[in-house]
């Protein structure tokens, strides 16, 4: 049940679970097939799933009224989780993709900034628990292939702390990363 606290900024419904995850329903969509016998009409709802400190999933449920739609897409976003590395509270560096025809673009922000994207995107980040990112979306305006597109994005984002012990650099705090020595 969603009261007037669950809200967020803007009216926007966010439902929480016991186990932490907020959902936000994004995008529903009326499907309509002609049959014989008239219209046969389904739905589409695409439900995005965050505990708002790194984990981020989002699912496309259908179904023939939206709230078993909602409760599809949010098992398939539950299954299909994606870690974000935070740096603070933003990405640790900018991102380029395309997903069919979208293109998404994901920049880190300085503190303060809060999150500068529209619609699908927000919806992504905000639940993610990413604080401050400027993000663009280019191309399709499609909110399902935007929201894939981000996922995507923020998959392919890596740990500069990580990928430097992998490659077997040791960072320390008063040199850069470029300037780092071999172990």
């Amino acid at each position: 049940m969603v009261t007037a606290f669950d809200r967020g900024q803007f009216g926007r419904q966010r439902d929480e679970d016991p186990s932490g995850m907020t959902e936000r329903v994004v995008f529903t969509r009326r499907i309509s097939k002609v049959v014989k016998g008239g219209r046969r009409l389904r739905f589409n709802a695409l439900v995005v799933v965050g505990d708002g400190q790194g984990r981020v999933g989002a699912g496309l449920g259908k179904a023939l009224v939206i709230p078993d739609a909602v409760r599809k897409g949010n098992a398939v976003a539950r299954r299909g989780m994606v870690d974000i590395p935070l740096k603070g509270n933003t990405i640790p560096q900018q991102i380029t993709v395309k997903k069919g025809a979208t293109i998404v673009l994901i920049k880190p922000a300085r503190e303060g900034t809060g999150v500068i994207a529209a619609g699908a995107m927000r919806a992504i980040l905000e639940l993610g628990g990413v604080r401050d990112v400027v993000g663009k979306s280019l191309g399709s305006r499609n909110p399902i292939n935007i929201v894939y597109a981000t996922l995507e994005a923020l998959r392919q984002l890596r740990d500069p702390q990580v990928e430097l012990a992998k490659r077997g650099r040791l960072v320390s705090r008063d040199r850069t990363p470029d300037q780092a020595s071999t172990v």
